[in-house]
């Protein structure tokens, strides 16, 4: 039940934002706004308001506003021109599609300044405290556990994380003698590290270090932050994600992220899911971070999406015409298939995910 409302809350408020912003910069230039739409398909339920048709249609994954004049060869009455979407000049028409994304990574912004300024800001908490001991480990096998408070190395305390790695890499390999806290219980524990690859965010090896198997506990505390703080820290948590949904994206086309990696609305709703019964703060930064790679993902130059918008307009502002009616048909044709493609495989992903899930239960 969780999966499921978190699941209409955070793609509910995503489309409305992403639609929301077409609508404002349509409305802005000029352009009769003939729906607007929270799905795809038939009308589930509309209403009219001025000129525009609300509606909440029977597929719910995306939405779409429809404006007139918006149809390559469309008919526009010659009364009409003014508010006709292909009769505005080419950079407001960059602007009405640039909009979409735009207000999704506005959203983030907006969603993350509100976040620190009543939660505060977070920061990791630097403790020895272990977070995750990693399965057939060195330290697994000597009997090391999750929780474990690390105390000394080789009798030589330790008060922060960056002791117990430095001390453990730079062992060359020798038995190192650890003392560890568990619930108020003192336990010595000798390991051998061994020589293991360290990956960095994508996976990939950056090189070689002596290890245990153990990684640091992820806790984090939050302190008061100033408006201006709040603000600052908001803009450049937009900026990293944004940075690493590029990265990602650039990581799975040289195959270093696999394709199975991708997840669709059953893994969304699964995720928001749990999201939700971490507490609310959870979910609206899953939110935050929906938001910014539905910015960014929609500014892909795919026919469909807005991304490929923008490149068709970008070069009918240097060719000073648009593209032939054949050209967009042909290209719109050929982003259907890539993005139906697409739908089929996380769909897949997140089927065969499920199945896996269910056998190994």
């Amino acid at each position: 039940m969780n999966s499921v409302l978190s699941f209409v809350i955070v793609l509910g408020v995503l489309i409305f934002v992403h639609e929301f912003g077409h609508f404002l910069l349509a409305k802005a230039f000029g352009v009769r706004v003939l729906k607007f739409s929270l799905g795809f398909g038939g009308k589930v339920i509309g209403r009219q308001w001025g000129e525009t048709e609300y509606l909440i249609s029977a597929f719910p994954l995306g939405g779409y506003v429809k404006m007139y004049g918006e149809q390559p060869g469309e008919e526009v009455c010659q009364e009409d021109v003014h508010c006709s979407f292909s009769h505005k000049a080419v950079w407001q028409r960059f602007g009405i599609v640039f909009g979409g994304p735009l207000f999704n990574l506005l959203f983030a912004v907006i969603l993350f300044f509100f976040m620190f300024v009543f939660a505060g800001l977070p920061e990791s908490v630097d403790s020895t405290k272990i977070g995750e001991v990693g399965a057939g480990s060195v330290a697994e096998q000597v009997g090391i556990k999750t929780g474990d408070v690390v105390r000394t190395i080789n009798g030589q305390p330790t008060t922060s994380w960056t002791d117990v790695s430095d001390r453990i890499k730079d062992s060359k390999g020798q038995a190192v003698t650890l003392v560890v806290d568990r619930q108020g219980q003192e336990l010595t524990f000798t390991a051998k590290p061994t020589m293991q690859k360290v990956k960095n965010l994508f996976g990939e090896a950056v090189g070689d270090r002596y290890m245990l198997g153990i990684v640091r506990s992820d806790e984090i505390r939050y302190k008061k932050a100033t408006i201006g703080e709040s603000c600052q820290a908001a803009l450049i948590q937009t900026w990293n994600l944004g940075y690493l949904t590029i990265m990602g994206i650039v990581k799975m086309v040289q195959q270093v992220i696999p394709a199975s990696e991708l997840g669709g609305p059953i893994r969304i709703a699964e995720i928001a899911g749990k999201q939700l019964e971490a507490g609310w703060m959870n979910l609206l930064y899953f939110m935050g971070l929906l938001s910014v790679n539905l910015g960014i993902l929609n500014l892909l130059p795919i026919p469909v999406l807005d991304g490929g918008h923008l490149v068709f307009l970008s070069m009918e502002a240097v060719r000073r015409k648009p593209l032939s009616e054949q050209v967009m048909e042909i290209s719109q044709k050929i982003g259907i298939v890539i993005l139906s493609t697409l739908m089929l495989f996380v769909f897949y992903n997140d089927i065969a995910r499920l199945v896996k899930r269910w056998l190994i239960s």
